[in-house]
């Protein structure tokens, strides 16, 4: 019996074993990026910028490869967006709070996690996409939800330590 037990420990390490080797193999290393602090933008994207984001406070532009990233604060949130060198908008992500949340999206989520309390939401838009990720925290987990067309799925949960 207890040679039994021994041997399935040992065959059950060495599938571990094999597994993350196999893996490992796998893997291949992502293209660098670089980012720099961009003092001279292009005319053009400061005005798609400006026409997009009318409201924007304090940006902080940098290069991204050919692109442009601008970190700035609009309605009492912290948003980052990227767009391209001719300044089409690539994406967009806001972050904030419970109250940031349309009404639909915190409904839905608060009706699916009434027992948990929002942290954060981050909203993303990209390619007519809007898409939240919503932080949450109950007694003994941390839930992380994405909403988009009224689909909510939980994509993290985390036992708190």
């Amino acid at each position: 019996m207890k040679t039994c037990i021994i041997t399935r420990v040992y065959s059950g390490l060495l599938a571990a074993l094999l597994t993350t080797a196999a893996l490992a193999q796998d893997v291949k290393p992502l293209p660098a990026v670089v980012v720099t602090s961009a003092s001279n933008v292009n005319e053009k994207v400061i005005q798609s910028f400006k026409g997009t984001f009318k409201d924007a406070i304090d940006p902080i532009w940098y290069r991204l490869d050919k692109n442009y990233l601008v970190k700035f604060i609009m309605n009492e949130q912290k948003n980052t967006a990227l767009l391209n060198k001719n300044g089409r908008l690539i994406y967009n992500i806001g972050y904030g709070f419970e109250k940031d949340l349309p009404m639909d999206i915190s409904d839905l989520v608060n009706g699916s996690y009434g027992d948990y309390k929002i942290l954060h939401a981050i909203h993303v838009n990209e390619n007519n996409r809007s898409i939240w990720v919503v932080n949450l925290e109950g007694l003994k987990k941390l839930i992380v939800v994405r909403v988009e067309d009224g689909e909510l799925e939980e994509v993290g949960n985390y036992v708190k330590g």
